[in-house]
């Protein structure tokens, strides 16, 4: 293809220049895409693409108005594409184009999602160094992590020595990032890449190599935010960290959005600060959406009654961050209850705040330069709202008294009025959405101003008037003054009339139905309306962006506002939500208790008559083997342990008549499993595998939840996982835990291990006592169950009568130690099986041909003890007479395992 010259030309050298995947270029009045760019716009977008010629070539064109940019931008971004955007400016030779700025996923400032939007960076370290000086160990390396909302100025950075990259994942899944920056050494890691692709939506950008420098990182650091608050904030020594923080900077610095005079401040947060919460968990409690992916049905969208769009964003993250800090948890506490207490004053504040508009991403958007007009008449209602919120605390007792008082002193309250009163006196009440066609400020504001815009007017006044002038003049009743961008100004007739237009009127158009005229002074006072208008837009702009600037220069105000407008919504959110719902205060403690008298979980509770539980654990009872049938509540149970726990430790009240929560360090669950075949996963490797990290994470101030391990594989396999986990975890771990099992054989654990306690869920009606009737009640009791009521709930589920039917006469005849037949088709017969307990399987026995035994009136056939004479020898009828004496119920597994050894030793002899 010969080499494109002229605007396609200057379009793809740019475009040469830039990493991103799409470029679009100013030309005029619009921003287009070229070539490949322009056919994936199309396609995304939906734009229509046609060809540009040049130097002999046809090149894809789309484009689109430069008012309109924004949205297309976003759009693409939403879909993970970064967007260089190259602008158009005046030069002595005439335009000249370059690009100003590249917008991506993590630096997007002009987001239509409330939710929080971070970008990521990671750094491994193997040889590092952290905060306590110990190197790297082969324990695990060293991560250092920085997250930058770029939209709301939060910038957070944390290091985890002696890491495993599970961690690192989990710490990436909490925070959800829009797009992640890998470190140098984890680039040619393809596992860690792989396992980020599938963890998280997040685009992989790799950055320049030299800002990860350790050196260069600390510089940009301490330029950003000050040379002492690494030692302020405890990271100093975090090379990782501050590496990890430095090259996120940077990277915001060079895509050109201008939102780092928002980033003001920086939070070092440590892994003893809050409860350790993995990906598997946050799934597996539902905390943000459920397991198949939806909002609706979570923890937080069923307690989420949050007003602004900031204090949905707070709540969000004190669930998926709950805190250790009883003092913290305390203090959130009781403004909860003086707000669930003070029920008028409540719902005025939550009134208040409904009208408020986030602050933390209006004070980025000044700070990058797009806040428009409107956008800064937000942020004066906003801050307007401050002293009457300030107000309904401080004149209500219960609130002034209470922690809430405290949430709104980091605002300074004279500051945030006199910037209102500034903002109100310059901006209209309701300003146009553009910045650069003038009605943007109040008369009296600017006198320089003030005289322009008179004279500006009184033009625009004579236009206006001059219809009925010449009317009057001409006696032409069909006569109007009308502008475009072609013909400028002018004076239209109809042709009805045109032959009695006077000498002065200069023809310019013939329409159809009329035709356009001009005379001198109308020519005359339209040069004089467009000087005075373009003199207008440019002084106005101009006093625009000093506002703004004046706006951009109190970001810390606004995000110290927005803050607190959160905080006090949040906290309205959690105690409306209690009030709705009944719930009560738990009491925080240190210790290993947890007991709660009628608990229920917080989000069944929405949908059902749920029939509310106790549960209690302390130092002598923390590990609780919860047995009973399948649908009976199990699951519902030891999740809303695990979801109370969490709760309290976020600040908020739960659903119980009461409850005491000791502070617990992380909260680990295994709650089912589905197959990840993509990954090469069975199910029963994934379940092994979120196992293997409760095993190696929980610690004995840990909360863990087993619902079932051991279930993928053989029956002996699974019992034997389950009880070595049981042992270490109780031995080992020591942690608070639960865990519901089928295998009945681990209640007898409790005889052995003196921390292990049964519960089951009780159920009234016994179908094998020839009862019709089953109702699960849902309620736990002290005690191991009997059964597990499989056959019940499979007729329950639909399954034809003859399979649940043929169910209960194999189940009889397993508990009775007899063989069972396998039935063929019609006509084939039957085949005799015995069971095998050293293979946990089911066998055909020798000399068993169909036909040969005779079938019982039950089902089942008469054992042929001769054959198995025969095959095993004199010795068979003595651990025949054995088995039939044993009872398999009550013999533990170890003892069972070894009269099996036993056994089948004298069969071999």
């Amino acid at each position: 293809m010969t080499e494109a010259t002229g605007i396609v030309g200057e379009f793809l050298a740019l475009k040469e220049e830039t990493d991103a995947d799409v470029l679009t270029m100013q030309c005029g009045d619009f921003y287009e895409f070229f070539d490949e760019d322009a056919e994936l716009v199309a396609d995304e977008l939906d734009l229509k693409v046609s060809q540009k010629s040049s130097h002999g070539s046809s090149y894809p064109m789309a484009g689109v108005p430069v008012d309109d940019l924004t949205p297309y931008v976003s759009a693409l971004v939403e879909r993970g594409y970064r967007v260089a955007v190259a602008d158009q400016h005046e030069t002595a030779d005439g335009h000249a184009r370059e690009i100003t700025r590249v917008v991506t996923p993590g630096t997007h400032v002009e987001t239509g999602d409330d939710a929080a939007q971070y970008l990521a960076t990671v750094v491994r370290d193997s040889e590092g160094r952290g905060a306590s000086g110990n190197t790297g160990s082969s324990d695990g390396d060293t991560y250092g992590l920085a997250f930058a909302d770029v939209t709301t100025g939060q910038f957070q950075v944390t290091q985890l020595d002696d890491a495993d990259p599970g961690a690192v994942l989990s710490e990436l899944y909490t925070f959800s990032p829009a797009e992640i920056l890998p470190g140098p050494d984890l680039r040619g890691d393809d596992e860690f890449l792989d396992r980020l692709r599938e963890r998280t939506d997040a685009t992989l950008t790799l950055h320049a190599t030299e800002a990860f420098a350790p050196g260069r990182a600390r510089h940009r650091v301490r330029e950003q935010f000050g040379a002492e608050t690494l030692d302020s904030v405890g990271v100093a020594d975090d090379d990782a960290a501050i590496a990890a923080a430095g090259a996120a900077l940077a990277y915001v610095e060079e895509t050109g959005v201008g939102t780092l005079a928002a980033v003001t401040r920086l939070q070092a947060y440590g892994a003893r600060e809050t409860v350790d919460l993995d990906a598997t968990t946050q799934r597996n409690l539902e905390l943000t959406e459920t397991m198949q992916g939806d909002s609706s049905g979570s923890l937080f969208e069923t307690i989420d009654h949050t007003v602004t769009a900031a204090g949905g964003r707070l709540l969000r993250r004190w669930l998926q961050r709950p805190r250790r800090d009883r003092g913290e948890l305390r203090r959130r506490q009781s403004s909860v209850a003086a707000l669930t207490r003070a029920a008028m004053a409540r719902e005025t504040i939550r009134e208040t705040l409904g009208d408020a508009y986030d602050l933390e991403r209006l004070a980025a958007r000044a700070t990058s330069g797009s806040a428009d007009a409107r956008d800064l008449r937000a942020v004066q209602e906003t801050l307007a709202l401050l002293p009457r919120i300030a107000d309904a605390v401080a004149e209500t007792e219960r609130l002034a008294d209470s922690p809430l008082a405290d949430a709104l002193a980091g605002a300074d309250r004279e500051a945030a009025a006199t910037l209102a009163a500034e903002l109100d006196d310059a901006l209209v009440e309701d300003p146009p959405g553009t910045v650069t066609q003038g009605g943007l400020f109040r008369r009296g504001y600017d006198a320089a101003l003030d005289d322009l815009i008179e004279e500006h007017e009184a033009a625009l006044e004579w236009l206006e008037t001059l219809p009925e002038r010449e009317k009057d003049r001409t006696g032409i009743t069909h006569l109007s003054v009308d502008r475009n961008k072609t013909d400028g100004y002018y004076i239209q007739v109809g042709k009805s009339e045109t032959d009695q237009v006077p000498d002065d009127y200069e023809e310019i158009k013939t329409l159809k139905n009329s035709k356009r005229y001009t005379i001198p002074e109308l020519d005359e006072k339209e040069r004089d309306v467009l000087r005075l208008e373009e003199r207008r837009h440019d002084m106005e702009y101009e006093r625009f962006q000093d506002v703004r600037e004046r706006v951009a220069d109190r970001a810390t105000l606004l995000q110290d506002v927005g803050r607190a407008l959160a905080e006090i919504d949040a906290l309205g959110s959690l105690a409306t939500h209690a009030v709705a719902n009944d719930w009560t205060r738990p009491e925080l403690t240190e210790g290993r208790e947890l007991s709660i008298e009628a608990g229920r979980h917080p989000v069944v509770e929405q949908t059902t008559e749920f029939v509310p539980n106790d549960l209690y654990m302390d130092e002598d009872r923390q590990f609780l083997v919860v047995t009973g049938p399948n649908m009976s509540g199990k699951s519902t149970y030891m999740r809303q342990a695990a979801l109370l726990t969490l709760l309290a430790q976020a600040g908020s009240f739960v659903p119980a008549r009461s409850a005491t929560v000791g502070v617990v360090d992380g909260i680990y669950t295994r709650v089912g499993a589905l197959d990840e075949l993509a990954q090469g996963r069975s199910t029963f490797m994934v379940e092994m595998q979120e196992l293997s990290n409760i095993l190696h994470s929980a610690t004995e101030e840990s909360l863990v939840i087993l619902d079932e391990v051991g279930r993928g594989t053989a029956t002996f396999d699974g019992i034997s996982i389950a009880w070595a986990a049981t042992e270490y975890l109780h031995n080992e771990v020591r942690a608070k835990t639960l865990f519901a099992t089928h295998y009945h054989e681990l209640t007898t654990l409790a005889d052995h291990l003196d921390r292990v306690e049964n519960v089951h869920v009780a159920v009234a009606g016994d179908p094998e006592d020839g009862e019709d009737d089953v109702t699960f009640l849902r309620t736990v009791r002290d005690g191991p169950t009997d059964r597990s009521y499989g056959i019940h709930v499979a007729d329950m589920a639909g399954v034809p009568e003859p399979v649940v039917d043929r169910s209960q006469a194999v189940l009889d005849r397993l508990r009775e130690e007899k063989a069972i037949e396998a039935r063929g088709s019609s006509g084939s017969g039957t085949k005799q099986a015995v069971f095998d307990l050293s293979s946990g399987s089911f066998a055909a026995a020798e000399g068993a041909m169909a036909g040969e035994q005779q079938a019982s009136a039950d089902g089942g056939a008469t054992a042929p003890t001769d054959a198995v004479t025969d095959r095993f020898g004199e010795d068979a009828e003595a651990v025949l007479a054995a088995l039939s004496e044993l009872d398999v119920n009550e013999t533990p597994p170890v003892e069972l395992m070894a009269k099996v050894q036993s056994w089948q030793d004298d069969l071999e002899e």
